[in-house]
């Protein structure tokens, strides 16, 4: 199982999850970049995600949308930045398709590696940026540490299938 090791925020707008994986880098990148996977660990229960658009490419559209138990929608739509296979996922939701930026001007930026390890695991880290304090503050209450957590436990069951 998954298990929790300790890295700093690089600033104060920066939120870190970061694991030790039972999986390989390939592995956990086929589940982060395999839309039809999505359903099945992205949202904790009862939550559920389907990958909408994925153009794995600095520029591509990222989007995921969320559905709630109670009819709840929400999707967020984005673009890559960075892709760098079985290494590092880059994205934002600062910006849509086509590089037009996001109302509001978007809630984070995410920097998801997988750095492997000699013993055949993963160091799993997602830093997730914020462009104010007060954003960092609102999606640290809507339950980051919990749920992206949860995540990447669903992740690393999933992955080990693959």
């Amino acid at each position: 199982m998954a298990s929790k090791v300790d890295l700093p925020p690089n600033h104060d707008r920066e939120l870190v999850l970061a694991r030790m994986v039972e999986a390989t880098p390939e592995q956990l990148y086929r589940v982060w970049t395999t839309p039809e996977l999505y359903p099945r660990w992205f949202c904790p229960a009862p939550w559920r995600a389907e990958a909408t658009k994925m153009d794995l490419r600095p520029g591509g559209a990222s989007e995921t949308t969320m559905y709630g138990p109670d009819g709840e929608v929400a999707p967020n739509p984005g673009v890559y930045l960075e892709v760098i296979p079985n290494r590092k996922l880059v994205f934002t939701d600062a910006f849509t398709e086509g590089w037009v930026p996001a109302e509001g001007g978007g809630m984070m930026t995410a920097t998801v590696t997988f750095e492997p390890q000699p013993d055949g695991r993963t160091l799993y880290t997602a830093r997730v940026s914020h462009p104010t304090v007060e954003k960092r503050q609102q999606h640290e209450q809507m339950g980051f540490h919990d749920g992206w957590g949860v995540v990447a436990e669903q992740m690393e069951a999933l992955a080990k299938t693959l």
